[in-house]
């Protein structure tokens, strides 16, 4: 038996070249981030290889509108040479019209070597700019005309690797492979760990080009800085595409070639707006949990004092949350939507927390395009087990029995995907509109109906088997027949608890900044360390802000207070939609289009009831757990004295029902 070690990183495999060895660069779909349609890449005048072959896509990178295709670049490992590929047919005047189009749109053209995404570096206000891509044309400061980008300089940086008795043979994109003993120097080759482009525009000649043959080698070629000799875009124009490429030595290494792609511009200040906003909710969330558990402590002191004396001439001082004994407890309006909600935001919350501690630990490398949306997908469905049993549970807790559970968990398996399913079809109408790459196909449809209805829906509904299968959460006193009046307020009290959304905005509006930036502006998102505190810390935030203002509405004798407890936390989401409205404006001024706008808006909206529910979902179940624990405290019975305790409060309680009948 032989001993080896190794090393994995999750979604990404090493692959060693030999000299001389071909390898194909891929090409996805063209993206902007004026208009945010993505397009296939062979919708251009673009040279086309022999046959053009889909890569495997995932579940992910489909519903992210991904089309990875092969393409014409071919690269010999190690071989510096300047290539021609092909020359165009004349350009139609559809093809100009497109190309015009598509270049005042800012699409970039998306090209990928050994998995690697192209990178950029672009001079602007003095600063050295990064970006994956290039452009499919460009139009000079003070003209109309547009120049295509017909020639690519690649730069392709290259690890030499020695072998150690192992061998990676037929690496694909899917992750396959056998792994075999060879010699050291067979083992041995080169890695790719960077890559690097170039544009530019030239205008060549086209007699000269024609007599050429696709992969003819060619003498150098310069970028002219001469605006005359670039390769103008009219009509009945023939475009000569050429590259060349360059193969560099580095000392990077293979595990960490993708660390040029996450060191984007901001860095720095992106950790320390976390670490102050850290700081102030850390700060403030303590203040607030000192507060009210010192005024929780003070409540229950008086009124075990009170509970000793048992002094007539007490009872005016008894106010407050002691007086909504009999109907703290008291059915909620809705409860059946009430349920159903919460199912959904257990579902959504367990799906948000596994899958950022997964990232946080490595598991979503950026090598593994759309494995975050699958994995999120597939989270979802599994978990309906859990949300059918919180709803059902709620519901048996509210109603006092389980009658009626098989309503409330169908309603939990379709309430939110229902929602989604609504707002994806209307904007997928519009893609389709469009002919853009990112509309979900009729095939990809009847899979999502398909897993939603095999998979959530059955787990849903034995979820809720179960939660009737559990034992039942009593409540600590009886609810009276009679409601009690609820006092006159000065101010709506709905007013207040869409104002407690602000302190849980708090712990996410620098985040949500960062990851609208790499969402809606092609950058890459990778602190999930730092995302997994800031949601321990929502959880926290939104935990305390509900059960304060839960206890402040008993205080002041209002017992309905399941909604608020829920919305308390959940009014987050209507900061979130607000702040995405404001990026939309202020930051995204580039985004053009009734239609770009809209895909924004229903993709915000969609994450925004998604936060609503689970935030939502968090506070009234704290809150829940903090009044069932107050009131089984005090062991009030509102049906008569049955202990020391309950009866002085009981009997003032009914007297104070005599008093309002």
């Amino acid at each position: 038996m032989r001993v080896c070690s190794g090393f994995y990183l999750p979604g990404t495999y090493m692959h060693t070249y030999s000299t001389g060895e071909k390898i194909m660069a891929k090409v996805n779909s063209l993206t902007s981030i004026e208009t945010e349609l993505p397009f296939s890449y062979y919708s251009l005048p673009y040279c086309v290889p022999p046959v053009i072959k889909k890569s495997a896509e995932n579940l992910g990178e489909l519903l992210m509108g991904d089309q990875i295709d092969n393409s014409a670049y071919l690269f010999k490992m190690n071989v510096n040479e300047t290539v021609f590929l092909c020359l165009s047919a004349p350009l139609s005047e559809h093809e100009v019209k497109l190309l015009k189009q598509r270049t005042q749109d800012l699409y970039q053209v998306n090209i990928m070597l050994d998995n690697l995404p192209a990178l950029r570096y672009a001079k602007q206000n003095g600063l050295s700019i990064q970006w994956t891509g290039f452009p499919v044309g460009y139009t000079p400061p003070n003209s109309n005309e547009v120049y295509i980008i017909n020639h690519l300089k690649f730069r392709v940086l290259i690890h030499e690797y020695e072998g150690s008795g192992i061998e990676i043979i037929d690496t694909g994109e899917d992750g396959m492979g056998v792994i075999s003993q060879a010699d050291k120097k067979k083992a041995s080759g080169f890695e790719i760990v960077g890559f690097e482009v170039v544009p530019c525009s030239i205008k060549h000649n086209v007699d000269e080009m024609s007599k050429l043959h696709m992969y003819d080698n060619m003498d150098p070629i310069s970028c002219p800085l001469e605006i005359g000799k670039s390769q103008i875009v009219k009509e009945a124009e023939r475009v000569a595409f050429t590259y060349e490429v360059e193969f560099v030595k580095s000392d990077i290494r293979w595990p960490s070639r993708w660390d040029a792609y996450l060191k984007m511009e901001g860095t720095r200040v992106h950790w320390f707006s976390i670490l102050n906003s850290l700081m102030v909710i850390v700060f403030l969330a303590g203040i607030v949990f000192v507060i009210f558990l010192r005024t929780v402590r003070r409540d229950l002191t008086r009124y075990e004092e009170l509970d000793k004396e048992a002094q007539a001439q007490m009872n005016e001082e008894l106010s407050g949350w002691k007086l909504v004994v009999g109907d703290v407890f008291r059915e909620p309006d809705c409860p059946k939507l009430l349920s159903v909600m919460v199912g959904d935001g257990v579902q959504i919350a367990g799906m948000a927390v596994v899958t950022i501690v997964f990232a946080a630990l490595g598991f979503m490398s950026p090598a593994s395009r759309g494995m975050l949306l699958t994995g999120m997908i597939f989270l979802y469905l599994f978990l309906g087990t859990a949300a059918g049993y919180a709803g059902v549970r709620l519901w048996s807790t509210i109603k006092g029995a389980s009658e009626g559970w098989k309503s409330v968990a169908w309603s939990v398996a379709c309430f939110f995907p229902g929602i989604v399913f609504v707002i994806l079809t209307f904007l997928n109408f519009l893609l389709w509109g469009s002919n853009s790459t990112g509309a979900i196909p009729i095939s990809l449809y009847f899979i999502l109906l398909a897993l939603w209805f095999c998979i959530s829906v059955p787990l849903t509904l034995f979820g809720g088997f179960l939660g009737t299968r559990a034992e039942q959460i009593q409540f600590p006193v009886r609810t009276n027949q009679i409601p009690r009046e609820i006092p006159a307020r000065k101010y709506p009290s709905w007013l207040l608890v869409l104002g407690a959304g602000t302190l849980p905005f708090g712990t996410l509006f620098i985040e949500l900044f960062f990851i609208l930036s790499s969402i809606w502006l092609g950058r890459f998102y990778y602190v999930f360390g730092f995302l997994l505190v800031v949601l321990l810390l929502l959880v926290i935030v939104c935990a305390e802000v509900s059960v304060v203002l839960t206890y402040m509405h008993l205080c002041v004798e209002d017992w309905r207070w399941w909604w608020k407890a829920f919305f308390a936390s959940g009014s987050v989401a209507l900061y979130v939609f607000l702040y995405s409205i404001n990026y939309l404006i202020f930051d995204l001024q580039r985004l053009s289009g009734t239609i770009s706008a809209i895909l924004y808006l229903g993709y915000s909206l969609i994450v925004s009831i998604a936060i609503m529910l689970s935030t939502g979902t968090v506070g009234l179940l704290i809150s829940f757990y903090f009044v069932h624990y107050l009131f089984s405290s005090i062991l009030v019975d509102p049906s008569g004295p049955r202990n020391s305790r309950g009866g002085l409060v009981s009997t003032i309680f009914w007297r104070r029902i005599l008093r309002v009948l």
